[in-house]
């Protein structure tokens, strides 16, 4: 089915966040090494890239690598750095062309230098393009991010920056990775896998969850636009009655 002329334009969510869950089971099905999973990962990331381009999607966020990755055997995260910086240099013409502006959130400097560089330098270079807005979570969590805005937050006010009688959701908003993003509306895992796996556990407290059972290898932008579909047929409340709603 062709999902893309069911979606409704004007009700577009301007956020999308997606945890790219399966690369690894996938390439096991393959009888390949992870990697594979991995490079056919990226694969579905242009194709999905291209996909929120299509339909005006305003921002677009992976979850591409959390700090809790760091735990896996060394020969696959050393893969994966590479896999990264290759990407981001064979993509940057690409995201340039397709008025593409990267964001990364996370703790960067915890990246191999090469990586680092290789991902502030395609920030740099593509921060005046005016379409989607790809945002990369590489070495994320949503732990690591809550207790380094409460470190900045004390900071702030053990310099008398910041009043303790001023803090408030919208102060901690300030101090957030994604301060300058808006909050996801929609958040999308692939696999199968019913979790969220500290991610962006304070942006998507009201946003809609969409699961599914195809592999991230496996998910394309039909895929996608099936799950925007999905996703504009909820009703979404924000804590009021469906009362309210009808009559406001």
């Amino acid at each position: 089915m062709d999902y893309k002329s069911l979606i409704n334009i004007s009700k577009l969510p301007n956020h999308i966040a997606i945890i790219m869950d399966g690369n690894g089971r996938w390439a096991k099905e393959h009888n390949k090494p992870r990697i594979f999973g991995h490079k056919n990962g990226v694969l579905s990331v242009r194709d999905i890239v291209e996909g929120a381009g299509e339909i005006g999607l305003k921002y677009l966020t992976l979850y591409a690598f959390s700090t809790e990755n760091w735990n896996r055997p060394k020969v696959e995260i050393t893969a994966l750095m590479q896999l990264l910086v290759a990407t981001l240099s064979k993509e940057f013409s690409s995201l340039n062309k397709n008025n593409v502006r990267l964001l990364a959130i996370g703790d960067l400097k915890s990246l191999p230098s090469d990586c680092e560089k290789e991902l502030l330098k395609a920030v740099e270079n593509t921060k005046n393009n005016t379409g989607l807005s790809l945002v990369l979570a590489l070495s994320y969590s949503s732990r690591w991010e809550i207790v380094n805005a409460v470190k900045k937050i004390t900071t702030a006010v053990t310099e008398n920056r910041l009043s303790i009688a001023d803090i408030n959701e919208k102060t901690f908003q300030n101090y957030i990775e994604t301060s300058t993003i808006p909050d996801p509306e929609l958040l999308i895992r692939t696999s199968g896998e019913l979790r969220i796996s500290n991610f962006l556990l304070w942006q998507i407290a009201y946003s809609e969850l969409y699961f599914t059972e195809k592999l991230w290898p496996d998910f394309n932008k039909n895929d996608l636009f099936e799950a925007i579909v999905n996703y504009q047929k909820r009703e979404r409340r924000f804590g009021k009655t469906s009362e309210q709603l009808i009559n406001k």
